[in-house]
């Protein structure tokens, strides 16, 4: 109720225009009156009163328009009893009209059109009829032209009103939208930014897993090796020192990499050594240093394959021989096959050793997990399992549209 007799977002500044408004109304309109009362008498002062009544409303014109309506109804009811022709001051009618359609929602705006044609009849009535019991067919056409001046004065000002209220409507409910949908893209953008820095997050943990867990098995297989013919066969030894101290600085130079790319995503040039990733061409050599005790067999040619898909080939085997050496046991062996099919990569990885342990049954080992998440994000397929045999079976068939 409140809002509907105080529409809201009038401002000061509105207060200023209605007043000024109604100054300039009042001194079109009223003077006339004025003078006409100094020069008759004091009679002719009521109608100035009338005058000011009609006039005076206006100034609420924004703040309350349905005070203003019912201030400038009663105004011209006066005006009936105390003018028997039309006052200058009706002027203000079309004025109230368009205001009450332009600020008030809905069925009350329509008080405006139901007062406006009730005073349509009144005046005419009041003006042109001098003997009510007759009233002679000219009277009737007088009346009739007058009722339809009349309200036209209230209904053409108040169908603007109503159409620009709407369009306002409209272009807010317009705006509404736009911020909505502007907010839905950001809220849809940030969830985006939230996935891409998880799915970051996972690929540089599966990185670091196959990088720092590879690494160690070698260096702690060498390592064994190592001390156990040092005494006996001391170049075996030095070769195994060889290739620890070369895994060492591969994994290094990994960890620098990934490293790197997280303190500075936009390094400049020397700031960070970005070495090559692996590719299908290492595999050969990854094999070779793992483990004497690993072989490796290559059917057909390296495809040219996307980085993507070469790097997740070397993982696979990467993490698969990290698995051989830390569950297979001392004596096991693993032969690691390659088939570079026309239009996919066949990896396996299988060996004679103990079988898994029970954190590698399914996915719930990490070496696992992130290897199946490597082969599923390529649309490829990944079977790990005990063998019937004993030992274990890595399988991964890797789609290649090159």
């Amino acid at each position: 109720m409140k809002e509907l007799l105080f529409p809201p977002g009038a401002t000061s500044h509105d207060w200023v225009l209605d007043a000024l408004l109604t100054a300039g109304m009042a001194a079109v309109t009223v003077p006339a009156y004025g003078m006409r009362g100094t020069a008759t008498g004091s009679g002719e002062t009521v109608q100035v009163i009338a005058a000011l009544l009609m006039v005076l409303p206006l100034v609420l014109r924004r703040h309350s328009p349905l005070l203003m309506l019912a201030g400038v109804t009663v105004a011209g009811l006066v005006q009936l009893v105390v003018s028997d022709t039309p006052m200058a001051t009706l002027a203000a009618i079309p004025i109230v009209a368009y205001s009450v359609a332009r600020w008030i929602p809905g069925r009350e705006s329509r008080l405006v059109v139901a007062f406006g044609a009730i005073g349509s009849v009144l005046g005419p009535l009041r003006w042109i009829v001098d003997d009510p019991a007759h009233v002679s067919v000219r009277d009737m056409l007088l009346i009739g032209l007058a009722w339809f001046v009349c309200i036209g004065l209230v209904i053409t000002p108040y169908a603007i009103g109503r159409r620009v209220r709407e369009s306002t409507e409209f272009d807010l409910d317009r705006l509404a939208v736009a911020e909505e949908r502007y907010q839905r893209l950001l809220a849809e953008r940030e969830q985006q930014n939230r996935l891409a820095e998880s799915r970051a997050r996972s690929q540089i943990a599966r990185e670091l897993h196959d990088i720092v867990a590879h690494s160690l098995s070698v260096i702690i297989v060498q390592a064994e090796g190592a001390r156990a013919v040092a005494a006996k066969k001391p170049e075996i030894a030095t070769e195994a020192l060889n290739t620890i101290a070369e895994t060492g600085r591969e994994a290094l130079s990994e960890m620098r990499r990934i490293v790197g790319v997280l303190r500075d995503p936009a390094p400049t040039e020397g700031q960070v050594d970005f070495s090559p990733a692996p590719t299908l061409e290492d595999i050969p050599e990854l094999v070779s240093r793992t483990s004497d005790r690993a072989k490796l067999e290559v059917r057909g040619q390296p495809p040219r394959a996307s980085a993507a898909l070469a790097l997740t080939a070397y993982r696979v085997v990467q993490e698969a021989l990290t698995n051989f050496l830390k569950h297979a046991g001392p004596d096991a062996t693993a032969r690691v096959t390659v088939t570079y099919g026309k239009n996919d990569i066949v990896i396996d990885v299988l060996d004679n050793g103990l079988g898994a342990a029970d954190d590698l049954s399914g996915t719930t080992g990490h070496g696992l997990r992130g290897m199946n998440e490597r082969v599923s994000s390529m649309g490829g397929r990944l079977l790990t399992r005990s063998r019937p045999s004993g030992g274990f079976q890595v399988t991964a068939v890797l789609p290649n549209s090159n």
